[in-house]
């Protein structure tokens, strides 16, 4: 079932958003526009601005931004369809539904959903009540996991046996297939099923907005061939790429924070959420992946490593560090003292202590090269050469031109090299990566800018890439401004617009124009990319008038 897309234009139409924003954020109006504290991350001074006339809101400090839906969404982590209904009782709108193509694929998709909050029930019932139970409720008291927090992780216990959830199962008439394709079961060599969990602690894996898509079961003793960690198996709801551990808990504290800390186990996530550290997520003790750092971003763009003090942990955390920086990361590395991990330090020292750690966090250069310090490599030439190379390779991935550069210094400084050397080095690792993949890694444009001077490169981009006039025309199709809107469009061709986004957005604006649809809050919803959002946000909301340029037209 789906609501119409004209109820939901309606719906749109008909609400304000001041009046459902100010419900949830203190605004005060500034000019034409309401400002107040960004409810989603920690500021002193408001940079959350609110446009009436618009409908639409914007963060300049944390970048979020979007209609009255998404406001809601974000703020209640509620879905979509869901703000729409919330937004339609308070206008008093009846909503009608109607039936689609999908309604059979999303009904069996709420079945695998409902299978798992089965199994979480069963699992948790298990720990908190069973006699079978104990051993597992002793374990968590010997690791401090207080009662409050099993159940807010949803914590459980899958007993002894070959046929306990099966039994279960049975009786509330669940598919068999379906617990089988969810790794709740399995079957043996003549074709039976018996239960795939057998004396673990459970850990229910959750999606972002809150919904049970997978186990994690650690072994409580030693058994036969039996893996310390088991994990469901890849399904319609659960791609281990695309899910962190921890982040439907620790989001909001994510967002308000504008950092997050990755930690590898559930144990570490759990404890040093106990301890107060709540805007952590653990990564489930696999190697970080591209879809896992995408899915963080929508939160925050600030991160703090902290892995085992051990090789594995080190090497998984320089790992990481590459994949955050391509994804233009700011990203700090926290080394606990050896034979620590982020569980045993948080109980063995505290909070106080632990937030020590936080503050003296290091760079992700600074960390790099004190491992590479400590492995011994810059005690002979041949070692240390690679090792500095490894750095610059490193440093490449950095988009940031300014920071690229202020670190290429640190480089020459710390080693006593000529920063014409590192900046060779660095170009040449900047050319191997466009080579390689041509989209990937660097932009050629920060290949550009490793070999210009900050003043060229400003004027090569601004020549290549800035057109005001065709910014300005860009905030004038997204003003809402029906005589304006129209008038741009009757009298220019998109053709003209030189710069490929731009003339993107405009494209947006003419199609909405055609289906009578121009309001910002409506076409906001249509641009594709997030980049392209925030450059419409920025534009439109920011307190520029237009240029005195046009005035040689006139």
């Amino acid at each position: 079932m789906r609501i119409p897309e004209d109820k939901i234009d309606e719906i749109r139409n008909a609400a304000d958003i001041i009046d459902v924003i100010s419900t949830h954020v203190h605004l005060k109006k500034r000019g034409k526009n309401f400002i107040g504290l960004c409810p989603f991350h920690q500021e002193k001074t408001p940079s959350f601005t609110v446009s009436d006339d618009k409908q639409i809101y914007h963060c300049f400090g944390c970048g979020a931004g979007g209609n009255i839906f998404k406001f809601l969404m974000e703020f209640k982590n509620i879905s979509f369809v869901e703000a729409v209904e919330e937004i339609a009782e308070r206008l008093g709108i009846k909503i009608e539904l109607e039936s689609t193509q999908f309604d059979a694929q999303q009904n069996e998709l709420e079945e695998l959903y409902e299978l798992n909050i089965l199994a979480a029930r069963f699992f948790s019932d298990n720990l908190l009540k069973s006699a079978d139970g104990e051993q597992a409720r002793e374990y968590l008291k010997r690791r401090n996991i207080k009662l409050h927090i099993q159940k807010i992780f949803g914590i459980g216990y899958a007993p002894y046996g070959w046929d306990n959830f099966l039994a279960h199962a049975k009786e509330n008439k669940v598919d068999l297939t379906k617990a089988k394709l969810l790794g709740l079961i399995d079957t043996n060599d003549k074709g039976e099923y018996y239960d795939k969990y057998r004396g673990r602690v459970i850990f229910p894996i959750f999606s972002p907005n809150g919904r049970v898509i997978a186990f994690g079961g650690r072994v409580l003793e030693n058994q036969e061939n039996a893996a310390k960690y088991l994990n469901s198996p890849e399904s319609q709801i659960y791609s281990k790429r695309r899910s962190l551990y921890g982040l439907f808990h620790s989001k909001e504290d994510i967002r308000k924070l504008d950092r997050a800390i990755l930690v590898e186990g559930y144990m570490d996530l759990v404890s040093l959420f106990q301890a107060g550290v709540k805007n952590v997520v653990a990564s489930s003790g696999t190697s970080l992946t591209e879809e896992q750092v995408q899915l963080l971003s929508r939160f925050t763009k600030n991160i703090i490593i902290l892995f085992d003090a051990d090789p594995a942990g080190q090497k998984a955390s320089l790992r990481s560090i590459e994949i955050l920086l391509k994804q233009d990361f700011e990203v700090k590395v926290i080394a606990l003292p050896k034979g620590e991990d982020p569980d045993s330090f948080i109980i063995k020292y505290g909070k106080e202590k632990f937030d020590e750690e936080v503050s003296r966090a290091k760079n992700f250069l600074e960390y790099q090269t004190a491992q590479f310090e400590e492995q011994g490599l810059f005690e002979d030439s041949a070692d240390m050469t690679k090792a500095i190379r490894e750095l610059v390779k490193t440093l490449a991935l950095v988009s940031d031109e300014l920071k690229r550069n202020l670190l290429m210094k640190t480089i020459a400084k710390r080693f006593n090299l000529r920063e014409k050397l590192i900046e060779s080095e660095l170009n040449t690792f900047l050319d191997q990566q466009i080579d390689r993949s041509g989209t990937t890694g660097v932009r050629p444009e920060q290949r550009i800018a490793a070999r210009q001077s900050p003043e060229q490169f400003a004027l090569s981009a601004k020549t290549e890439n800035e057109n005001p006039y065709e910014k300005e025309l860009i905030r004038l199709l997204y003003s809402g401004d029906e005589q304006v809107i129209s008038h741009i469009l009757e009298n220019l061709s998109l053709e003209n617009f030189s710069n490929h986004k731009l003339r993107k957005l405009a494209e947006i604006v003419n199609t909405g124009y055609d289906e009578q649809q121009i309001s910002p809050a409506y076409l906001i919803d249509k641009i594709p990319d997030e980049d392209s959002r925030e450059f419409i946000f920025d534009l439109t909301l920011s307190d520029e008038t237009i240029s005195k340029k046009w005035d040689e037209f006139s």
